[in-house]
């Protein structure tokens, strides 16, 4: 399989279009008709299903989309790290993490470094301790950020200075927003939006010492952005970590912690045995460096 046919299968894949992928490409339409023909014969399934005015993908399509997404991508970094052996503190640093105010500290070193070095550039990647763990894995990621619990005992990890606390996020007319703290015990009688991964993973009972089965989950989501948006519709209140979203001001939302305090330690990961280019290295070694003076 030609890296650069995977090129023009995803330039189709985006236009939707063969003429309009094929100007893109700057190659003749049979030509490029030709070479996804010869890929679909490689891989014995059809990729497209062609209509008069646009093509789709199909499911062999779609899975081959995001797998050929994660090739061209990991070449094209390692093609900026061999293009960078000369300047070493130049090229990209990528690095993902769950949303939690541990990040600030990563800003902070990622803001430094840009001014001194203007050649670096820092690519962010939102996702939950699984998408980050796998990323790693694969090579599209250098470093992570995860919150605990997760299991990273294949990866050379650092502790950050903090820990986020759970509770719920509700509107501010809600009965329950006068209250200085919820009890774990009252997950049960109400109705609310969890994130996925602490139900699949079965974290849900380590954490909080209750069954998902006990509760009256209304929804699951990976990033609480439109968790809140469903929380200010009515649907239920959104368990979470707090500082993710914001609660003062005009905002008719507000946080309550639980009860007893539910805390939750956070890392930061990497490969063992990684080889980093130059502007990877100075960025592990600013943030040790930062994390010290904590």
């Amino acid at each position: 399989m030609d890296i650069r046919v995977l090129r023009y299968f995803l330039a189709v894949a985006r236009e939707e279009n063969i003429s309009k992928a094929a100007e893109y490409l700057h190659i003749t339409q049979p030509t490029l008709s030709r070479q996804l023909k010869e890929l679909e014969d490689e891989l014995n399934v059809s990729l497209f299903t062609r209509g008069k005015r646009n093509i789709t993908l199909t499911d062999e399509g779609m899975l081959l989309r995001k797998r050929a997404e994660e090739i061209t991508s990991l070449m094209d970094k390692t093609e900026a790290e061999f293009s960078n052996l000369d300047n070493l503190i130049s090229g990209d640093v990528y690095i993902g993490g769950g949303e939690t105010l541990a990040m600030k500290i990563l800003a902070e070193v990622m803001t430094d470094m840009s001014e001194e070095y203007p050649d670096v550039r820092f690519h962010l990647y939102s996702g939950n301790a699984d998408n980050v763990m796998d990323r790693i894995d694969k090579g599209l990621l250098e470093f992570g950020v995860v919150i605990e619990p997760a299991d990273i005992r294949k990866y050379e990890a650092m502790r950050l200075p903090y820990t986020d606390h759970y509770g719920l996020i509700m509107k501010k007319d809600d009965p329950l927003a006068s209250m200085d703290t919820i009890p774990i015990s009252m997950l049960k009688d109400i109705p609310i939006l969890v994130a996925k991964r602490i139900i699949d993973n079965n974290y849900f009972s380590e954490i909080f010492g209750i069954s998902p089965e006990q509760l009256d989950i209304r929804a699951t989501f990976n990033l609480i952005y439109n968790a809140a948006l469903l929380v200010e519709h009515g649907m239920g209140y959104a368990l979470t970590i707090d500082k993710l979203i914001n609660v003062t001001g005009d905002n008719n939302l507000c946080f309550v912690p639980l009860e007893p305090e539910t805390t939750l330690n956070l890392s930061i990961i990497w490969k063992r045995y990684q080889m980093f280019s130059g502007a990877s290295k100075e960025f592990l070694d600013r943030l040790k460096e930062r994390l010290k003076r904590q």
